[in-house]
């Protein structure tokens, strides 16, 4: 068993703490991701597609689709107006 043991510790635990901590906005970030990669697949759009679109960076893209980006409420509104989607259900 030690021979296949990491010499780095692992941040399992602390990543989960993180997570747990974080649930009710990261709730939020995987639906825009969500919608946000169904909107491409509908549009046939590529990352570097909706950055354009978007007028953002493809790096940005790729922060937005992994689900794990704190949006303020401008943001998520700016990502809806720009693409003339709705990514959550309105109140």
């Amino acid at each position: 068993m030690k021979a296949h043991q990491s010499d780095t510790p692992s941040n399992f635990v602390k990543e989960a703490n993180w997570r747990k901590e974080n649930e009710s906005w990261l709730k939020w970030s995987r639906q825009l991701a969500i919608s946000l990669i169904g909107y491409m697949q509908d549009n046939g759009l590529k990352r570097a597609d909706l950055a354009i679109k978007l007028g953002v960076s493809p790096q940005y893209v790729s922060k937005l689709l992994s689900g794990t980006e704190n949006l303020s409420f401008k943001s998520v509104a700016n990502i809806e107006d720009k693409l003339g989607i709705t990514c959550f259900a309105t109140v």
